[in-house]
Protein backbone atom coordinates (compact mmCIF):
# COMPACT_ATOMS: atom_id res chain seq x y z
CA UNK A 1 0.00 0.00 0.00
CA UNK A 2 1.12 3.74 -0.43
CA UNK A 3 0.50 6.83 1.34
CA UNK A 4 -0.53 9.87 -0.24
CA UNK A 5 0.02 13.13 2.22
CA UNK A 6 -1.63 16.16 1.12
CA UNK A 7 -2.65 19.75 1.79
CA UNK A 8 -4.33 22.51 0.12
CA UNK A 9 -4.20 26.28 0.26
CA UNK A 10 -7.02 28.43 -0.80
CA UNK A 11 -6.94 32.03 -2.51
CA UNK A 12 -10.21 32.48 -0.27
CA UNK A 13 -12.84 30.73 1.37
CA UNK A 14 -16.29 31.67 1.74
CA UNK A 15 -19.67 30.44 2.44
CA UNK A 16 -20.32 27.75 -0.22
CA UNK A 17 -16.73 28.67 -1.89
CA UNK A 18 -13.47 27.83 -2.06
CA UNK A 19 -10.96 28.77 -4.34
CA UNK A 20 -7.83 26.28 -4.56
CA UNK A 21 -4.60 27.86 -5.32
CA UNK A 22 -2.11 25.17 -4.49
CA UNK A 23 -2.16 21.09 -3.92
CA UNK A 24 0.49 19.66 -2.40
CA UNK A 25 1.32 16.29 -2.09
CA UNK A 26 3.82 13.09 -1.09
CA UNK A 27 3.20 9.70 -1.81
CA UNK A 28 5.25 7.10 0.14
CA UNK A 29 5.73 4.09 0.58
CA UNK A 30 4.68 1.93 4.21
CA UNK A 31 8.36 3.16 4.89
CA UNK A 32 7.42 6.56 4.39
CA UNK A 33 9.86 6.50 1.69
CA UNK A 34 9.65 9.42 -0.95
CA UNK A 35 8.04 8.02 -3.85
CA UNK A 36 6.66 11.69 -5.69
CA UNK A 37 6.24 15.54 -4.36
CA UNK A 38 4.86 18.19 -6.00
CA UNK A 39 3.17 21.19 -5.27
CA UNK A 40 0.44 21.80 -7.82
CA UNK A 41 -0.27 25.56 -8.19
CA UNK A 42 -3.74 26.94 -9.54
CA UNK A 43 -5.49 29.64 -11.09
CA UNK A 44 -8.21 30.10 -8.69
CA UNK A 45 -9.90 32.68 -10.85
CA UNK A 46 -10.06 35.40 -8.22
CA UNK A 47 -8.81 37.53 -6.05
CA UNK A 48 -6.94 36.56 -2.28
CA UNK A 49 -9.01 36.74 0.36
CA UNK A 50 -7.11 35.17 3.24
CA UNK A 51 -8.20 35.41 6.82
CA UNK A 52 -7.30 33.02 9.79
CA UNK A 53 -9.50 30.49 11.45
CA UNK A 54 -11.90 33.09 13.14
CA UNK A 55 -12.05 35.04 10.33
CA UNK A 56 -10.38 38.01 11.05
CA UNK A 57 -6.29 38.49 10.88
CA UNK A 58 -4.81 38.66 7.21
CA UNK A 59 -2.71 35.31 6.83
CA UNK A 60 -0.02 35.15 4.05
CA UNK A 61 1.01 32.37 1.84
CA UNK A 62 4.55 31.98 0.68
CA UNK A 63 4.01 32.12 -3.15
CA UNK A 64 4.06 35.00 -5.63
CA UNK A 65 0.02 35.49 -6.02
CA UNK A 66 0.46 37.67 -9.35
CA UNK A 67 1.72 34.53 -11.01
CA UNK A 68 -1.20 32.43 -9.86
CA UNK A 69 -3.38 33.61 -13.21
CA UNK A 70 -0.86 32.38 -15.49
CA UNK A 71 -1.20 28.58 -13.91
CA UNK A 72 -4.18 25.91 -15.18
CA UNK A 73 -7.43 25.98 -13.35
CA UNK A 74 -8.89 23.38 -11.08
CA UNK A 75 -11.02 22.07 -13.69
CA UNK A 76 -7.33 21.61 -15.75
CA UNK A 77 -5.86 19.44 -13.35
CA UNK A 78 -8.60 17.84 -12.01
CA UNK A 79 -8.11 14.38 -13.58
CA UNK A 80 -4.60 14.41 -12.10
CA UNK A 81 -5.63 15.25 -8.25
CA UNK A 82 -8.74 12.49 -9.05
CA UNK A 83 -6.11 9.81 -10.28
CA UNK A 84 -3.55 10.43 -6.91
CA UNK A 85 -6.30 10.71 -4.67
CA UNK A 86 -8.88 8.05 -5.51
CA UNK A 87 -6.19 5.13 -6.36
CA UNK A 88 -7.46 2.16 -4.65
CA UNK A 89 -4.00 1.15 -3.47
CA UNK A 90 -3.38 4.51 -1.87
CA UNK A 91 -4.60 5.27 1.76
CA UNK A 92 -5.07 9.57 1.98
CA UNK A 93 -3.73 11.55 4.54
CA UNK A 94 -3.84 15.02 5.72
CA UNK A 95 -3.96 17.28 8.80
CA UNK A 96 -7.26 18.67 9.75
CA UNK A 97 -8.01 17.22 6.54
CA UNK A 98 -11.65 17.33 6.77
CA UNK A 99 -11.30 20.95 5.98
CA UNK A 100 -9.81 19.95 3.16
CA UNK A 101 -12.04 17.71 1.65
CA UNK A 102 -14.82 20.04 2.27
CA UNK A 103 -12.70 22.38 0.06
CA UNK A 104 -12.26 19.44 -2.54
CA UNK A 105 -15.88 18.84 -2.60
CA UNK A 106 -16.57 22.54 -3.06
CA UNK A 107 -14.39 23.01 -6.09
CA UNK A 108 -15.89 20.14 -8.03
CA UNK A 109 -19.10 21.37 -8.07
CA UNK A 110 -17.93 24.96 -8.93
CA UNK A 111 -16.71 23.47 -11.76
CA UNK A 112 -19.57 21.12 -11.68
CA UNK A 113 -17.43 17.89 -11.84
CA UNK A 114 -17.79 14.43 -10.42
CA UNK A 115 -17.95 14.16 -6.71
CA UNK A 116 -14.65 13.07 -5.10
CA UNK A 117 -14.81 9.16 -3.61
CA UNK A 118 -11.99 8.17 -1.14
CA UNK A 119 -11.78 7.61 2.35
CA UNK A 120 -9.30 9.82 4.44
CA UNK A 121 -7.10 9.47 7.30
CA UNK A 122 -6.31 12.70 9.76
CA UNK A 123 -2.77 13.17 11.67
CA UNK A 124 -4.36 15.42 14.11
CA UNK A 125 -7.09 12.82 15.34
CA UNK A 126 -4.53 10.24 15.20
CA UNK A 127 -2.63 12.43 17.56
CA UNK A 128 -5.50 13.17 19.23
CA UNK A 129 -5.94 9.50 20.05
CA UNK A 130 -2.73 8.61 20.83
CA UNK A 131 -2.51 11.16 23.59
CA UNK A 132 -6.07 10.50 24.65
CA UNK A 133 -6.94 14.69 24.24
CA UNK A 134 -10.23 15.91 22.76
CA UNK A 135 -10.84 18.73 23.63
CA UNK A 136 -8.75 21.07 21.68
CA UNK A 137 -6.68 21.33 18.28
CA UNK A 138 -3.13 20.38 17.76
CA UNK A 139 -2.15 22.27 14.98
CA UNK A 140 0.47 21.06 12.48
CA UNK A 141 3.39 23.53 13.43
CA UNK A 142 2.77 22.68 17.32
CA UNK A 143 2.99 18.93 16.49
CA UNK A 144 5.64 19.04 13.86
CA UNK A 145 8.06 21.90 16.34
CA UNK A 146 7.71 18.80 18.84
CA UNK A 147 8.63 16.22 16.77
CA UNK A 148 11.55 18.62 15.47
CA UNK A 149 10.41 18.88 12.03
CA UNK A 150 11.31 21.99 10.03
CA UNK A 151 8.75 22.86 7.23
CA UNK A 152 7.30 26.68 5.70
CA UNK A 153 4.15 27.22 6.84
CA UNK A 154 1.20 27.50 4.40
CA UNK A 155 3.10 26.04 1.59
CA UNK A 156 1.55 23.26 0.61
CA UNK A 157 3.55 20.37 -0.29
CA UNK A 158 6.02 21.70 2.55
CA UNK A 159 2.69 21.23 4.85
CA UNK A 160 1.97 17.78 3.17
CA UNK A 161 5.61 16.52 3.70
CA UNK A 162 5.18 17.67 7.51
CA UNK A 163 2.44 15.46 7.37
CA UNK A 164 3.82 12.47 6.45
CA UNK A 165 6.71 13.25 9.06
CA UNK A 166 3.87 13.77 11.78
CA UNK A 167 2.52 10.59 10.80
CA UNK A 168 6.00 8.83 10.59
CA UNK A 169 7.02 9.77 13.87
CA UNK A 170 3.62 8.10 15.36
CA UNK A 171 3.98 5.08 13.89
CA UNK A 172 7.71 4.54 14.23
CA UNK A 173 7.33 5.20 18.38
CA UNK A 174 5.08 2.37 18.48
CA UNK A 175 6.62 0.48 15.63
CA UNK A 176 3.68 -0.03 13.59
CA UNK A 177 2.71 0.93 10.17
CA UNK A 178 0.20 3.53 9.45
CA UNK A 179 -2.85 1.22 8.93
CA UNK A 180 -2.06 -0.52 11.82
CA UNK A 181 -1.93 2.42 13.97
CA UNK A 182 -5.14 3.62 12.82
CA UNK A 183 -6.27 0.10 13.76
CA UNK A 184 -5.05 0.16 16.82
CA UNK A 185 -6.71 3.28 17.88
CA UNK A 186 -10.15 1.88 16.37
CA UNK A 187 -10.03 4.86 14.20
CA UNK A 188 -12.67 4.95 11.59
CA UNK A 189 -11.75 6.84 8.17
CA UNK A 190 -13.53 9.78 6.93
CA UNK A 191 -15.17 9.35 3.90
CA UNK A 192 -16.45 11.37 0.85
CA UNK A 193 -18.82 10.37 -1.88
CA UNK A 194 -21.79 11.89 -3.90
CA UNK A 195 -20.96 15.30 -2.86
CA UNK A 196 -21.58 14.36 1.19
CA UNK A 197 -18.58 14.02 3.54
CA UNK A 198 -18.16 12.12 6.46
CA UNK A 199 -15.50 13.23 9.02
CA UNK A 200 -13.46 10.65 10.71
CA UNK A 201 -13.90 9.10 14.37
CA UNK A 202 -13.14 6.36 16.79
CA UNK A 203 -14.29 4.94 19.64
CA UNK A 204 -12.91 6.72 22.50
CA UNK A 205 -13.47 9.90 20.56
CA UNK A 206 -17.56 8.58 20.50
CA UNK A 207 -16.83 8.05 23.97
CA UNK A 208 -15.50 11.46 24.75
CA UNK A 209 -18.68 13.01 23.08
CA UNK A 210 -21.15 11.02 24.56
CA UNK A 211 -19.30 12.29 27.90
CA UNK A 212 -19.58 15.51 26.72
CA UNK A 213 -23.16 15.66 26.26
CA UNK A 214 -24.18 14.20 29.30
CA UNK A 215 -22.47 16.64 30.82
CA UNK A 216 -24.16 19.49 28.81
CA UNK A 217 -27.91 17.69 29.52
CA UNK A 218 -26.92 17.79 33.67
CA UNK A 219 -25.94 21.63 32.86
CA UNK A 220 -29.44 22.45 31.40
CA UNK A 221 -31.29 20.59 33.88
CA UNK A 222 -29.34 22.17 36.88
CA UNK A 223 -29.48 25.73 35.16
CA UNK A 224 -33.00 25.00 34.60
CA UNK A 225 -34.08 24.36 37.86
CA UNK A 226 -32.40 27.27 39.00
CA UNK A 227 -34.52 29.38 37.02
CA UNK A 228 -37.78 27.52 38.43
CA UNK A 229 -36.38 28.70 41.57
CA UNK A 230 -35.75 31.77 40.99
CA UNK A 231 -39.09 32.40 39.35
CA UNK A 232 -40.78 30.92 42.78
CA UNK A 233 -38.73 32.62 45.00
CA UNK A 234 -39.28 36.18 43.11
CA UNK A 235 -42.93 36.38 44.15
CA UNK A 236 -42.07 36.85 48.03
CA UNK A 237 -38.76 39.53 46.66
CA UNK A 238 -39.10 42.93 49.22
CA UNK A 239 -40.81 45.59 48.23
CA UNK A 240 -37.79 47.84 49.50
CA UNK A 241 -34.25 47.16 50.01
CA UNK A 242 -30.65 48.28 49.29
CA UNK A 243 -30.97 46.76 45.57
CA UNK A 244 -34.35 48.15 44.70
CA UNK A 245 -35.08 49.14 41.11
CA UNK A 246 -31.51 46.83 40.67
CA UNK A 247 -31.38 43.52 38.47
CA UNK A 248 -28.80 40.99 39.67
CA UNK A 249 -27.51 38.24 36.84
CA UNK A 250 -25.67 35.46 37.78
CA UNK A 251 -23.20 33.54 35.53
CA UNK A 252 -23.91 30.41 34.33
CA UNK A 253 -20.87 28.91 36.14
CA UNK A 254 -22.47 30.01 39.53
CA UNK A 255 -26.40 29.16 38.68
CA UNK A 256 -24.63 25.68 38.83
CA UNK A 257 -23.53 26.17 41.84
CA UNK A 258 -27.07 25.13 43.18
CA UNK A 259 -26.90 25.76 46.80
CA UNK A 260 -24.63 28.95 46.74
CA UNK A 261 -26.60 30.54 43.76
CA UNK A 262 -30.14 30.24 45.48
CA UNK A 263 -28.58 31.54 48.91
CA UNK A 264 -27.48 34.63 47.08
CA UNK A 265 -30.41 35.23 44.96
CA UNK A 266 -33.00 35.13 48.16
CA UNK A 267 -30.67 37.52 49.95
CA UNK A 268 -30.95 39.83 47.05
CA UNK A 269 -34.31 39.42 46.71
CA UNK A 270 -34.79 39.96 50.36
CA UNK A 271 -32.97 43.75 49.14
CA UNK A 272 -35.67 44.49 46.44
CA UNK A 273 -33.43 43.39 43.91
CA UNK A 274 -35.03 41.79 40.57
CA UNK A 275 -33.08 39.00 38.09
CA UNK A 276 -32.31 39.05 35.44
CA UNK A 277 -30.85 36.46 32.73
CA UNK A 278 -29.74 38.85 29.83
CA UNK A 279 -26.05 39.98 31.43
CA UNK A 280 -26.28 43.12 28.98
CA UNK A 281 -29.37 44.53 31.35
CA UNK A 282 -27.89 43.72 34.58
CA UNK A 283 -26.50 46.22 37.46
CA UNK A 284 -24.63 43.55 39.45
CA UNK A 285 -22.95 40.98 37.94
CA UNK A 286 -22.41 38.01 40.23
CA UNK A 287 -19.52 35.64 39.29
CA UNK A 288 -16.33 33.17 40.57
CA UNK A 289 -13.27 35.37 40.80
CA UNK A 290 -11.49 34.57 37.32
CA UNK A 291 -14.05 34.01 35.37
CA UNK A 292 -14.61 35.01 31.61
CA UNK A 293 -16.71 35.01 28.65
CA UNK A 294 -18.88 36.99 26.82
CA UNK A 295 -21.83 37.26 29.37
CA UNK A 296 -18.89 38.83 32.13
CA UNK A 297 -17.92 40.87 28.64
CA UNK A 298 -21.51 42.21 28.08
CA UNK A 299 -21.56 42.40 31.80
CA UNK A 300 -18.52 44.81 31.74
CA UNK A 301 -19.91 46.94 28.99
CA UNK A 302 -23.20 47.96 30.52
CA UNK A 303 -20.90 49.31 33.31
CA UNK A 304 -22.29 46.49 36.13
CA UNK A 305 -20.65 46.22 39.23
CA UNK A 306 -18.51 42.86 39.67
CA UNK A 307 -18.98 41.05 42.46
CA UNK A 308 -17.74 37.79 43.53
CA UNK A 309 -20.20 35.58 45.75
CA UNK A 310 -18.57 36.72 48.90
CA UNK A 311 -17.77 40.48 47.85
CA UNK A 312 -21.20 40.38 46.97
CA UNK A 313 -22.60 38.93 50.74
CA UNK A 314 -20.38 41.64 52.04
CA UNK A 315 -21.80 44.59 50.43
CA UNK A 316 -25.25 43.80 51.21
CA UNK A 317 -23.99 43.63 55.13
CA UNK A 318 -22.03 47.66 54.84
Amino acid sequence: MKYLFFDIECAGVFKNVAKICAFGYCLTDERFRILEKEDILINPQGGFHLTDRKGTQGLVLPYKYEDFKNYPTFSDLADGIYKLLQDEDTLVCGHASMNDVKYLNLESKRFHLPSFCFAFADTQFLYMNKIGEFSRQFGLGAIAKELGVEFTPHRAVDDAYATMRVAQAMCEAEGLTLSALLEKYQITLGRIEDYEVAQTTSVAFESYRAEKDRAREKRDRQRAEFHIFADRAKRRRAKDGKLKNKSVCFSHSLELATELAERLLLAAFAQGARITYRAEECDIYLCFEGESGQRLQSATARGAKLLTPTAFEAYLEE
